[in-house]
């Protein structure tokens, strides 16, 4: 007859647990003249005495052992189980009892407050506080908090490390507007038993990363064509904040990146506050970073970086996700992309700027851009961030319907679905106008910042004041309008206009001479202002305006097939020493270069405008 398989005993057990003529492996802690004393978990400990012991031991061998006798005083006698072998066993050939514990994951957890209960689950964040370490669990469909406690500001467990698979044991708690487990017992699992713990967990994963089933809110081919890859980085998206990675949304701070930034912001926050047990998750999780420049410029990169990397050392956190909106296609992007790369950060881009995809591919995870789908610019980045929003948080999506006409607006999208986005935001297309030019003015004076409350009021997201939201965006547009003319007085008197050798018509301006600086609007926004003044009073036919600098142009044009990409790539070619960069969409893009080469740059990029097609 087979020897009995021994108990490890579970530790959430206590001495009333104990249940005779069962064997428990037992670890020895402590050696006397009369015997040895033996921990079965935290809680339960005892003394076999040494009559009842045969050859030698040492501290920290196990053994098994069955329950003797619980005197009145509590105190614990076991006997040892000379025909049972702990060396032999496993831990998959030994039983861990529940001792009237539940195996829970995060999920359950608020149905269970008071309880004790068992987990298992990957550790994404540890957090020493001035009492408990705080360890933050993913069990696959959520994060919960558990407490350990070893003395004041002490860490608890300090041979867990951050992507160890454990197994906890405690009680659910209330605390802090959340669920918190406080922890009696913690174990780091290896062998089979991680590898089933981490199998279990994966699934649950799978199975609460799966985007909503969600139907467009405009019926169009160009979005259908883009469908998978949305539910791809929705997908990653929520996976990332299943596994308490932080999550970092870096947007172009114009309209249409505000535009494709705001819901996905708030989207993954209600997502992370409601699968995680503490209600300000989502306040350290979940970050918006504008960018002033159309493209990932290495000072952003390595402030994301350096913040990461503060992040993970003071509040252990793992390193985040990072999300470009209306940025991160362009060859301009690969520097600050390989700058992330280099340190293990995931990144995702939504973009519809003209791509450069073999040189940013290999340091992007996922990649939305219509051109890759033979679409272009008119598919805006606001259009597709707002459907990977819903896609998360399908009960935003009244408070967001309006943002793809923004967007499209801003971004002058001649999209069949414009029609449909606009009907979505009210109809009147001169309101969605004043609202994008409020928006971009508001984001020239926030800079670096996010304005997020005046933001979302001025979009009317999360705006529980529909006044102030129709005062504020007629205050900003009016300004903008007002600061927009008085440019427009200053510059017009001296433009400088020729008809290129395809008929088109090429107003140009020095801005450093003829344009207030430093003040709104920017160079771009004024030689946008002065193209659509020369189109508004011309005869229809093709424009192009540039506004140049020292060591820049702009570039605006209606009527005239441009592709700014390939013009940067034959100005970078043919102007030695010129130093020539930029990007854009293929009619709308600007160029720096060398000032040195001004001239010779501004010669050949005419030369070029006059080489391009242009209707008749």
């Amino acid at each position: 007859m087979s020897p009995a398989t021994p108990t490890r005993l579970s530790p959430a057990a206590t001495a009333d647990d104990l249940e005779p003529d069962t064997p428990y492996v037992a670890t020895i802690n402590g050696i006397v003249e009369y015997g040895i004393f033996v921990d079965l978990n935290d809680n339960v400990s005892g003394l076999v005495h040494e009559s009842n012991l045969e050859g030698t031991y040492a501290v920290g061998d196990q053994l098994a052992v069955e329950l003797d006798r619980i005197r009145d005083n509590g105190d614990i006698s076991f006997v040892p189980r000379r025909d049972i072998e702990i060396d032999d066993l496993d831990d998959d050939e030994t039983h861990q009892p529940g001792a009237e514990a539940v195996f829970a994951t995060a999920a359950g957890m608020d149905d269970l407050i008071g309880q004790a209960v068992e987990t298992e689950g990957e550790v994404v964040q540890i957090k020493q506080t001035t009492g408990p370490t705080l360890f933050h669990l993913a069990t696959g469909d959520g994060i919960l908090v558990a407490a350990a406690f070893d003395g004041a500001g002490v860490r608890a467990y300090p041979e867990v490390d951050l992507g160890d698979i454990v197994r906890i044991d405690g009680e659910v708690q209330y605390y802090d507007g959340g669920t918190q487990l406080e922890a009696s017992a913690l174990e780091v699992l290896d062998g089979s038993r991680r590898a089933d713990a981490l199998e279990d967990i994966e699934t649950r994963i799978d199975e609460a990363a799966t985007p909503h089933d969600i139907d467009p809110l405009v019926d169009w081919d160009a979005m259908e064509t883009m469908w998978d890859g949305l539910r791809d980085v929705a997908y990653r998206l929520r996976r990332a904040a299943l596994t308490g990675r932080p999550i970092r949304v870096r947007h172009h701070a114009d309209v249409d990146g505000i535009c494709a930034s705001v819901p996905l912001q708030l989207a993954l926050e209600r997502y992370v506050a409601d699968i995680h047990g503490q209600t300000d998750a989502s306040d350290y999780l979940v970050r918006r970073l504008p960018s002033k420049a159309p493209f990932y410029e290495m000072a952003d990169a390595t402030r994301d970086l350096n913040r990461a990397l503060d992040d993970r050392d003071r509040h252990g956190q793992r390193l985040p996700l990072v999300v470009m909106l209306d940025n991160g296609s362009t060859a301009e992007d690969a520097p600050a992309l390989e700058t992330l790369t280099k340190y293990g950060l995931s990144i995702i881009t939504i973009d519809h700027h003209f791509p450069d995809p073999e040189v940013v591919n290999e340091f992007i995870d996922a990649h939305v851009n219509p051109y890759l789908v033979d679409e272009d610019y008119r598919v805006t980045s606001g259009m597709l961030a707002v459907e990977v929003a819903r896609m998360i948080d399908p009960d935003l999506s009244d408070e967001i319907e309006q943002l793809p006409a923004v967007a499209g607006t801003a971004d002058r999208s001649e999209a069949s679905a414009m029609e449909g986005y606009l009907d979505l935001a009210g109809g009147d297309e001169a309101w969605v106008q004043r609202m994008t030019e409020a928006v971009d003015y508001a984001a020239h004076w926030l800079r670096f910042n996010t304005g997020r409350h005046l933001i979302e009021d001025l979009l009317d997201v999360d705006c529980d004041d529909s006044l102030r939201h129709q005062q504020v965006v007629t205050l900003f547009s009016e300004r903008a309008r007002a600061e927009i003319d008085r440019q427009l007085d200053a510059a017009q008197q001296h433009l400088e206009h020729e008809v290129l050798d395809n008929g088109a018509d090429l107003y140009t301006i020095d801005l450093d001479l003829y344009a207030h600086r430093h003040i709104y609007p920017a160079p771009g926004k004024t030689t946008t202002a002065i193209h659509d003044a020369q189109v508004a009073e011309g005869d229809g036919g093709p424009t192009i305006t540039i506004g140049f600098g020292s060591d820049f142009a702009v570039l605006r044009s209606d009527g005239v097939r441009l592709d700014i990409p390939e013009i940067v790539t034959e100005l970078t070619e043919t102007v030695r020493g010129g130093g020539v960069s930029g990007g854009g969409h293929l009619v709308v893009g600007s160029i720096r270069f060398v000032g040195g080469r001004r001239e010779e740059v501004l010669d050949k990029l005419i030369s070029l405008l006059g080489d391009a097609p242009a209707k008749q």
